[in-house]
């Protein structure tokens, strides 16, 4: 027992060591710039800028655009790829949190180390000039007929948008119980409300995108039909169909911009 908890220990300091904690903090600050900038695009968009592209394509495009807007993206490829890569640590070692050798934890780790991994791809692509950062729609569609394509497809469709689904559930309710603090150390007393309130109102808008995402591919499953699946981008313009028309738009753009300025926070004040 002793010599597992000991184990256990290392693994821990192994996944939260300085350089890899340094790779995360980095990596926190690009995710968020990302998130900050598809934000602000999904904002134009419900303003009537239907031209946008609000999705982490068109915020790599945008950042591309700004004064040493290639090195910008560099830079962000970089720290997106450090980040992929603790989250992997976490996914093999265990994390530094006491739940962090959780096979769920560690499934979560995993699960991130993926996404951040396909994004820092995206982004050496759009900094090295061999790409644009794709479209989001486009992509769903196209994997959609992959998979579509393949012996029990359908089902696997249907799956994985209900998982998607269950994915952005939880990412509201974690949102509301404010699990994040989980991961946010030591925060000064006068800003402590102010994290919590970053952290609440982005993650209830990013798991609200993450449930229309997921709906979407279930819809594509039903219908056996990969144009029923979307991207981030036509998923945050349905918002805009639905009654409470580009108001509801609009506060979700909001609330993306505070889940990047709460990353810049985690970058700030993560535990470990």
């Amino acid at each position: 027992m002793r010599t597992r908890t000991s184990v256990r220990g290392r693994a821990g300091r192994t996944a939260d060591g300085p350089a890899v904690r340094a790779a995360a903090r980095w990596g926190l600050v690009a995710y968020g710039v990302v998130y900050l900038l598809i934000g602000a695009l999904a904002l134009q968009v419900a303003s009537g800028d239907r031209g946008r592209q609000a999705d982490s394509g068109g915020a790599l495009r945008e950042l591309a655009r700004q004064p040493f807007g290639q090195a910008l993206v560099w830079a962000a490829g970089a720290g997106l790829a450090g980040l992929a890569l603790w989250r992997l640590s976490e996914a093999l070692l265990g994390a530094a949190r006491p739940d962090g050798h959780r096979p769920k934890e560690r499934l979560r780790s995993a699960a991130r180390a993926a996404v951040l991994a396909v994004l820092a791809a995206s982004a050496i692509a759009v900094a090295a000039g061999s790409g644009d950062g794709g479209s989001s729609d486009e992509q769903s569609r196209d994997l959609t007929s992959r998979l579509l394509d393949l012996p029990a497809g359908r089902w696997l469709v249907g799956a994985l948008g209900l998982a998607v689904v269950g994915v952005g559930v939880w990412s509201v309710v974690r949102a509301l119980r404010h699990e994040f603090r989980r991961e946010v150390g030591p925060v000064p007393p006068r800003l402590r409300r102010t994290v919590d309130v970053l952290g609440v109102a982005g993650g209830v808008s990013r798991g609200l995108v993450f449930a229309v995402a997921g709906a979407f591919a279930v819809s594509a499953a039903v219908r056996y039909d990969p144009d029923e699946a979307r991207g981030l981008d036509d998923s945050l313009r349905a918002l805009a169909g639905t009654p409470a028309g580009p108001w509801l738009l609009a506060a979700v753009a909001v609330g993306l911009v505070l889940y990047g300025v709460f990353l810049f926070a985690l970058a700030r004040w993560h535990r470990g």
